[in-house]
C-alpha cells in the first residue's frame, strides 16, 4: 500500500484517511485515480461514508449510484443495530478495500454478481450461532466470512487451535479470493496442466482431504513443499494459500517501496548488497522475491528486539517460490489480457 498526499495541502496521507489532520479538508479515494482526492461533493461519497462515516471510497461512474465499488459487492452484511457487528462489520469492509486495491493495482478483472451472474463476484458476512455455525469460504463467486473473524480474541483463539503462524481478516479474504480467481484464471483459462505439475491433481476428493487433514495432520515434512499446513490439505487449499501469500508480498513491498525503505541483504563473509525498493520492479519475480527476503529479515529482526514474536513466520522453500512464480505468472498474464482497469459493480 502506497502513501497519498492532501491535494490541498500536500500533508502525507494514509489509505484509510477520510480527512486531512493537517488542513482539515474531505479526502476519499478514487478508484479511476487511484488515489486519494479531496472531496468537494459529499454526495459522491459512498452511502456508507455518509450514513455511517464506515466508508472512504468514492462511487465511481461504472458502478452503482450509492455504493462505491467494494461495498457494492457486499450481498449481505450482518444486523448493524448489534454494537459488536457493527464494528466488525467496519473492520471486514476495511480489509475488504484493501484487498480491492491490490486486485486493482495488479489489474485483475474484478466484476459483480450483479453484472454477471455466473463468474461475477459477491461477498455474504454472517453472524453464526450454535444452532446455525457460519463456515468461512467460497463458492461460485460468492465469498462468505464468519464476522466472529474480526473479534481479535476469537480470532486468536481460533490461530492457537489451528496452529496457525497468523490469522487476519485481510489474510482470509486474499485467500477466498484465491479460490475464486482459480476459477476464473486456472480452470476458464486453460491453464489446468500447468497448475496439477506444479500443486497436484485437484481433482481429488476435497471431503477425504479434509477428514485426512484434521485427522492426521500435515505431513512431517510439509514445509518442504508448503506455504503453510494447511496448504497440504489438497491442491485446492495449497493454491489459495500460496495465491494470498503472493497478494501479501506485493502489497507489503509497494508499502516498503512508498516509504522508500532502502536495506542490507544479508551475506555470510561480507556486507551484503543495498537493495532499495524505491527501484523495485514487481513484474521482476527474482527482484521481488530477493526484495521480500530482505525485508521479511528486518522485520523479524526489529520484532525480536521489541520481545516480540516473528512477523514473518514462514520459510520460502525452492518448491514454494516455484508455486508463487506460477501465480506471479498467471497475474501478469492475465492482466495483459484484462482491459487497463476492469472495474464494475
Amino acid at each position: 500500500m502506497r502513501l497519498f498526499a492532501c491535494d490541498n495541502c500536500q500533508q502525507t496521507l494514509y489509505f484509510e484517511n477520510s480527512r486531512c489532520v493537517h488542513c482539515g479538508v474531505a479526502v476519499a479515494y478514487s478508484v479511476e485515480a487511484a488515489r486519494l482526492v479531496q472531496v468537494f461533493e459529499p454526495a459522491l461519497l459512498c452511502r456508507n461514508g455518509r450514513d455511517h462515516d464506515a466508508c472512504n471510497w468514492l462511487v465511481t461512474v461504472s458502478s452503482d449510484p450509492d455504493f462505491c465499488v467494494s461495498c457494492g459487492l457486499s450481498e449481505v452484511i450482518p444486523d448493524l443495530s448489534e454494537p459488536a457487528n457493527d464494528q466488525a462489520w467496519r473492520r471486514i469492509e476495511a480489509a475488504k478495500r484493501r484487498l480491492l486495491y491490490t486486485l486493482f493495482a495488479l489489474q485483475l478483472p474484478v466484476v459483480s454478481r450483479k453484472v454477471d451472474e455466473a463468474t461475477g463476484l459477491a461477498f455474504r458476512f454472517l453472524k453464526g450461532t450454535a444452532e446455525e455455525p457460519v463456515m468461512t469460504g467460497h463458492e461460485q463467486g460468492v465469498i462468505t466470512l464468519n464476522v466472529d473473524e474480526a473479534d481479535f480474541a476469537f480470532r486468536e483463539n481460533m490461530r492457537e487451535k489451528m496452529g496457525e503462524g497468523y490469522r487476519t481478516v485481510l489474510g482470509h479474504l486474499r485467500h477466498e479470493i484465491g479460490h475464486y480467481y482459480w476459477d476464473r484464471i486456472i480452470r476458464d483459462g486453460q491453464r489446468v496442466d500447468g497448475f496439477r505439475a506444479l500443486f497436484g491433481d485437484e481433482s481429488q476428493s476435497y471431503e477425504e482431504a479434509i477428514a485426512r487433514h484434521y485427522e492426521s495432520g500435515p505431513p512431517a515434512n510439509w514445509n518442504e513443499s508448503f506455504i503453510s499446513a494447511y496448504a497440504s490439505m489438497h491442491p485446492w487449499e495449497d493454491w489459495a494459500e500460496t495465491w494470498a501469500h503472493y497478494l501479501h508480498m506485493v502489497d507489503t513491498l509497494e508499502t516498503a517501496r512508498s516509504h522508500g525503505l532502502t536495506l542490507r541483504a544479508p551475506a555470510a563473509d561480507q556486507p551484503g548488497e543495498k537493495i532499495s525498493t524505491e527501484r523495485l520492479a514487481t513484474s521482476d519475480f527474482d527482484a521481488l522475491t530477493a526484495s521480500w527476503n530482505a525485508v521479511t529479515l528486518a522485520m523479524n529482526s526489529l520484532n525480536r528486539s521489541m520481545g516480540m514474536k516473528d512477523a514473518y513466520p514462514f520459510v520460502l522453500s525452492p518448491t514454494v517460490l516455484g508455486k508463487l512464480r506460477f501465480v506471479h505468472e498467471v497475474v501478469r498474464s492475465a492482466a495483459r489480457r484484462a482491459a487497463p482497469r476492469t472495474i464494475a459493480a
